[in-house]
């Protein structure tokens, strides 16, 4: 452990390990705190580098500000750590309507937590011991890493897939050969398989059958799928690529398990945050059908993710409103899709490559080193190549989510998000060209 002035640390080393590898985060809430604004703040950063959806918030809170009377019970513990009860009677039904499982929903398969991240770090703590591993292809959303890990103290085992799609059939293989290797060499059990489904950052959903093989590899190995499904409702028509072939989403509650996994094995997360564009309201939710163990283990930690009151009783508010929520997610996707347009089309014209094909959540996936050794063919590509354009970025004031935190096989790479308005996005995308051009 390093020391200051010769000062021992008096933090534990797990808090001093985190001090030590929370650059990027620091650097995000850095670029938050000294947003842009045109009129208020134009030497500011641009911000597209992190996982918002503003396109609806207007309509949102419109909704919202005339239903907030909040209840007295709501100032108390009410129905304890796991959600209300008629929050969680609200997402069975809300979500029976929208991921279509093969058996509907009941609220007491449902726990709710403070956001999705903290379901997530719940899932790595009930299935696997400190140094199992958990799969996850890459690239993958940077955040994974800290929250299957960091208090856990599970072992992230990142599936590289080369050429293959890693949507594809093929990309299977590869899951298995990155369980076998792990443990071979740690001689410890990988107990899950960590899927975003939608995908971010790639923006694509799994087909049906491709879930099916992972199931069948999960039922072999005796390992728990869990499918993280928060995009799952930011599903959009793309108008602008050609290939691949977008595919329409279906969640893994709706694929019958019978005789392909034990029903124990599957389990599907959601929250408000992306497909309601609230990512502070902190509300998530955990969907286990037939875990009963895991849901006794849940009530033991849930004091941990405990939603605010006022959260709990204003998503029930709005998922209960099936006109509401139905138009608001018709309108979503028509503004996702005419933002993804834009932005492609921007790209195109720019002569930056982009990995195409998607109709789901609020990514572009840049190859900005390409673009950048392009236009600078004096220089070489590296392992460093990203840092490089990550360093011109921020000296233009625009942060994107470097491809290095999100696992790319390829240096260069970027995740770029869309759901602003336009002449925000269209600020962002004009500081993006200058600075590989500059």
């Amino acid at each position: 452990m390093s020391q200051i002035d010769g000062i021992k640390p008096s933090i534990s080393k797990r808090a001093h390990n985190v001090v030590t590898q929370s650059d990027a985060l620091n650097l995000m809430w850095d670029v938050m705190s000294d947003a842009w604004s045109a009129t208020t703040n134009p030497q500011g950063y641009v911000n597209v580098g992190v996982a918002e959806n503003f396109l609806m918030h207007d309509y949102l809170l419109d909704f919202m500000n005339t239903k907030l009377q909040l209840p007295a019970k709501y100032l108390t513990y009410n129905d304890g750590g796991g959600g209300s009860s008629r929050l969680r009677h609200a997402i069975a039904q809300f979500l029976t309507r929208h991921l279509r499982p093969i058996q509907s929903l009941d609220a007491s398969q449902i726990v709710v937590t403070n956001g999705v991240s903290s379901a997530i770090e719940h899932m790595s703590w009930c299935f696997a011991d400190p140094g199992e591993g958990i799969l996850l292809g890459r690239p993958f959303y940077g955040t994974f890493i800290p929250d299957m890990s960091v208090r856990p103290g599970s072992k992230v085992v990142p599936v590289s897939f080369g050429e293959s799609d890693p949507f594809g059939l093929d990309a299977v293989e590869k899951y298995e050969e990155a369980l076998l290797a792990f443990q071979e060499t740690t001689e410890k059990r990988v107990k899950a398989l960590m899927l975003c489904h939608p995908h971010n950052p790639l923006g694509r959903c799994y087909p049906k059958e491709v879930i099916i093989k992972l199931m069948r590899f999960c039922q072999k190995y005796n390992i728990h799928l869990i499918s993280d499904e928060i995009y799952a409702l930011s599903i959009w028509e793309n108008s602008v690529d050609q290939a691949p072939a977008p595919v329409v989403f279906e969640s893994a509650l709706s694929i019958d398990p019978t005789g392909i996994i034990d029903p124990k094995l599957v389990h599907v997360l959601w929250g408000m945050s992306k497909d309601f564009g609230a990512n502070g309201l902190r509300l998530g939710a955990i969907i286990s059908q037939a875990n009963q163990e895991l849901h006794l283990a849940l009530k033991g930690i849930n004091l941990y993710s405990y939603s605010s009151g006022v959260s709990d009783y204003l998503t029930a508010v709005i998922l209960e409103n099936a006109e509401f929520t139905d138009r608001y997610i018709q309108l979503n996707r028509e503004k996702l899709a005419s933002s993804y347009a834009y932005a492609a089309g921007y790209m195109r014209d720019n002569g930056i490559e982009y990995a195409p094909g998607c109709n789901a959540a609020f990514f572009l996936w840049l190859n900005l080193g390409k673009k950048y050794l392009e236009v600078h063919p004096g220089e070489e590509a590296g392992a460093d190549l990203g840092e490089i354009v990550m360093q011109r970025l921020l000296q233009k004031k625009v942060f994107l989510a470097s491809g290095a935190l999100f696992g790319s096989e390829e240096s260069g790479w970027f995740r770029i998000v869309f759901s602003h308005d336009q002449d925000y996005l269209n600020e962002a995308l004009k500081r993006i060209v200058a600075a590989l051009s500059d």
